[in-house]
């Protein structure tokens, strides 16, 4: 199988409303995100990818137009969580590629969502 992934930046703020008064989620904070999406595939296509990188081209301009320097809550119709947004992103994807296996979201340095089926 080969596996190939693209990496995505945006920064925004979000509010998980639903949490406790003291959660520090609740309150209204910021995160500059990673988006990594992976493809796989058995065989390579007649020039020898998975899909060419360029391609992928969309999901940067979709994220630059709709999800950059947003708040998250007025994005998404769920509570914008990695979790959320890592199933958000590899549906989007996937409906455009069908070589996208998962989604990533990393919020900080040290945390990461995955949605993979």
């Amino acid at each position: 199988m080969f596996r190939i992934s693209k990496e995505f930046h945006f920064s925004a703020s979000h509010q998980l409303e639903h949490l406790p008064a003291d959660h520090q989620c609740a309150r209204l904070h910021g995160h500059n995100y990673i988006v990594v999406v992976e493809l796989a595939a058995v065989g390579l296509n007649p020039d020898g990818f998975v899909r060419d990188y360029h391609d992928l081209a969309a999901l940067k301009d979709h994220i630059d137009r709709d999800f950059d320097h947003r708040h998250l809550n007025d994005v998404l119709a769920c509570p914008a969580t990695a979790e959320h947004l890592a199933h958000y992103f590899y549906h989007w994807a996937r409906e455009r590629w069908p070589e996208v296996a998962a989604a990533s979201v990393s919020e900080t340095p040290k945390t990461w969502a995955e949605y993979r089926p």
